[in-house]
């Protein structure tokens, strides 16, 4: 179960042209990087398949005489003149196109060779950018804009001889999501200064802005922010008479070197600005939005689906913060935008989004919609305050000189929350007891600066420090100065010296605190440990051993479960029929050729038999799936905290697990981390009088938080109040989203909220089920009295009618 690491992908192509004193390979920037804290996983290259391409520039192009779907060519290659079929609708005499000569190799392994093609000599094909891996578009061969030469590499005629380097980036360094982010790192390692890259045919002019809150416009269009909460700032622009086409190559080749696809000219510059910068951008028909205004506001009740520009239907709700024209939604905000004003080949005039979202408001919304764009990826960790009018102004820029149109003046900014910058102290006589060498004020204002920080003043020691607003989500503390100057300072800058620390101070590696902690809670459960060997057979990994142990296990395990199934076989093989089993080991998964395999701390569980041990006073329950739940519950809960949800049905379970009766965790990124159900039948050997095998898998965190600290809290004084609630639940609805609505909506004096009772039977309508739930309220300040208890049950009804369609059974 392996989970995403998360990363951004640049070019070092684009780099160097942002640091022009940059130097060395991706692999030298790769090492600097990792100095900096932000290792580089993977180096690949767009053109890597594609060194045997050549241009090639059509002479003249005629039908073919034996086919009315083919056109035959005479290609120029640079060398002399060749003859290629081609099936392609449109072929432009003087075009040029990327030409496969006989004898080379496409990706996908696939050779090219002269072939008679109803009975005309080809020797070659002209290429669409599918066949290259450039793209999704099989329609129409490639057909290259500017000057080209023909029999020029393809690669380096079109700026594919580039790098992208995989780059991990922590959760708090949202301002490394950029090329410019990177850049600057770079830059304050001493590899140069930052410089952006000009736009070319275009020039550079003032910029005319209309300011106002919460609403700003001109004679022909407005924007409102209906809250501010949620939107902080929105910046739109008019951009009348575009042409939307292909972009250039230059613009192609930076999109492609940066890992994305080119989709045309608007959406590139867009997605240029995102990738450049680290600010979101988007584009809609300004056609296709009724009325003259744009508007931020939360959807409507009457609201409740939108079809997004993936031509997926999703379920939207009035928590959701939308982008409306005066009839309705044209986005979601912060995520993605709505295909009723999608860009398109038909579009003439469009207008330009830059906006400041909060980034819990985006975290929530993505995670109710269950989807992960790069805008949002970027919203959640939050983007430069400071950036939007630059962002803005570089997007126009890449606009007008790839598409054309005039700007409409002024720019609209709607600006309902200034962004004011924080100050941060910082002493000298800190840095030096945390970091253990002596520094100097001066040259710790040196080293701050190139990363953006502003020292204002210096007073007997204490720097006082502007934070840059790309850095205000996470440079909040004094500390977080301190590591910023060792950063800068170069962490293989300071003396290798052993300090006064016993060996015995130093604290555990998270990881294992927290296996430490999980093996308390299952050993609490009841559970035993075992350690099983990693080797496996065929079928249960990927990871081959090229000098195996034994023939029989050649592979290293992808899962710890079938390792753990294994045992149970053992067990009830000799008699043992209660198996209560967990183990804490390492998951193997294969990367790419020559790399060495992924590693996974992962944990998994078993379960078999008798729940509690025989007594005469009551009769044996074995293990169900509630028990197996509760168990999941309270691991996911102690590994990922609050951020994580319970899910069934729209996966496709391991194949160990009967897909009805499993279960998988979900983490608040989105990604599935564990599985957990019943063993199925064909999976396992087992004694005829064996009952049902419960099994989980989880995947842990390779650098998970601290443990909770304990607070120990006195008993309480006031008494509780409880009232039990039976509800008929419709067989859409979980109860996991009952338990929620309840307590979004009970108020803070709910204590604990549990099921105790489920019935499917008669008096119950189908396609429904009665769960019963028990909530108790507490006041830690005074004595409950009815009324306000009644008074939060009414709120609890109320919710789960209108938002659920949960009623009250009566």
């Amino acid at each position: 179960m392996p989970r995403t690491i998360r990363s951004v992908n640049v070019s070092t192509k684009w780099l160097i042209d942002l640091v022009p004193g940059l130097g060395g390979g991706p692999e030298e920037i790769s090492e600097h990087l990792a100095l900096r804290g932000a290792p580089v996983d993977d180096i690949t290259s767009p053109g890597r398949d594609l060194s045997d391409i050549i241009i090639g520039r059509v002479i003249r192009a005629r039908q073919h005489p034996n086919a009315d779907r083919l056109r035959v060519c005479e290609v120029d290659n640079g060398a002399e003149t060749v003859q290629i079929v081609c099936g392609a609708p449109v072929v432009k005499d003087g075009a040029c196109y990327p030409l496969a000569p006989a004898g080379s190799i496409l990706p996908g392994d696939f050779k090219i060779k002269r072939s008679k093609i109803r009975g005309e000599v080809s020797h070659g094909m002209l290429c669409s950018a599918k066949e290259l891996g450039l793209g999704d578009d099989h329609s129409g061969i490639m057909e290259l804009v500017g000057d080209f030469t023909p029999g020029e590499s393809f690669i380096d005629a079109v700026g594919l001889n580039d790098f992208t380097l995989d780059v991990e980036v922590t959760a708090n360094r949202g301002d490394l999501l950029s090329h410019v982010g990177i850049a600057r790192e770079l830059a304050a390692s001493g590899e140069g200064h930052i410089e952006l890259p000009e736009i070319p045919d275009v020039s550079d002019f003032p910029f005319e802005y209309q300011t106002g809150a919460p609403e700003v416009g001109n004679a022909g269009f407005s924007v409102r922010i209906e809250d501010e909460n949620l939107c902080h700032r929105y910046i739109g622009a008019v951009i009348r008479g575009v042409s939307v086409k292909s972009s250039p190559e230059w613009l192609q080749a930076r999109l492609r070197g940066a890992g994305a696809r080119p989709v045309n000219n608007i959406v590139d510059a867009t997605n240029y600005v995102l990738l450049e910068l680290g600010q979101p951008m988007h584009a809609f028909d300004l056609n296709e939005l009724r009325g003259q205004s744009v508007i931020v506001r939360g959807a409507s009740q009457k609201e409740t689906e939108f079809v997004t520009l993936d031509g997926e239907t999703r379920p939207i709700s009035t928590e959701m913060l939308m982008i409306c024209d005066e009839e309705a939604p044209v986005a979601i905000a912060g995520v993605m935008g709505g295909n009723n004003s999608e860009v398109s080949d038909r579009t003439v005039d469009i207008f330009l989004e830059c906006a400041l979202f909060d980034p819990k408001a985006t975290r929530t919304t993505r995670r109710k919609l269950g989807m992960s764009t790069d805008a949002s990826y970027r919203y959640e960790r939050g983007v430069d305050p400071e950036g939007l009018r630059s962002a803005m102004e570089r997007c126009i820029h890449l606009v007008l000189s790839t598409a054309g149109g005039e700007l409409e003046w002024p720019i609209l900014d709607c600006n309902p929350v200034p962004f004011e910058s924080s100050t941060v102290e910082l002493r000298v006589s800190r840095i030096e007891k945390l970091l253990g060498i002596p520094f100097e004020a001066g040259y710790v204002g040196e080293l701050l600066a190139p990363l953006g920080f502003v020292v204002e003043n210096e007073i007997d020691g204490v720097l006082h420090v502007r934070v840059p607003g790309f850095r205000s989500y996470d440079v909040t503390r004094e500390v977080d100065l301190i590591e910023e100057v060792a950063r800068t300072h170069g962490f293989d800058n300071f003396p290798d010296t052993l300090g006064p620390q016993r060996a015995s101070s130093v604290a555990d590696h998270p990881l294992f605190q927290l296996e430490d902690r999980l093996r308390a809670v299952l050993v609490g459960h009841g559970m035993f440990e075992v350690q099983t060997p990693a080797f496996c057979p065929e079928g249960e990994g990927d990871v081959e051993v090229s000098n195996p142990l034994t023939t029989v296990e050649p592979f290293l395990r992808s899962s710890l479960m079938p390792s753990l199934l294994r045992r149970v076989e053992y067990n009830m093989a000799r008699g043992n029929r209660d198996v209560r089993l967990f183990e804490l080991g390492t998951s193997f998964h294969k990367r790419g050729s020559g790399e060495p395999p992924l590693e996974e701390p992962h944990l998994a569980g078993i379960l078999a038999g008798r729940r509690e041990p025989p007594h005469w006073s009551r009769e044996d329950e074995e293990f169900s799936m509630w028990d197996l739940k509760a168990l999941v519950v309270d691991i996911v809960g102690r590994v990922y905290g609050e951020e994580v949800t319970i899910e069934s049905g729209g996966v496709t379970c391991p194949t160990l697990l009967d897909d009805d009766m499993c279960i998988y965790v979900r983490e608040g990124s989105g990604d599935i981390v564990g599985y957990a159900g019943r063993v199925t039948d064909e999976a396992s050997d087992l004694p005829v009088w064996a009952g049902d095998v419960w099994s989980f898998e989880l995947a842990l965190p390779r650098n998970p938080s601290k443990g909770t600290e304990v607070v120990v809290t006195p008993l309480p004084q006031f008494p509780a109040s409880e009232r039990d609630l039976a509800l008929l639940l419709p067989s859409a609805v979980t109860s996991g989203e009952v338990a929620e609505a309840i307590r979004g909506s009970a108020g803070p004096d709910l204590e604990a909220l549990e099921v105790f009772d489920l019935y499917v039977g008669e008096g119950i309508p189908a396609g429904v089920r009665s769960v019963a739930f028990r909530l108790r309220f507490r006041s830690i300040r005074k004595t409950l009295k009815d009324k306000q208890v009644d008074k939060n049950m009414s709120a609890v009804l109320k919710r789960l009618e209108e938002d659920l369609g949960v009623e009250a059974r009566a």
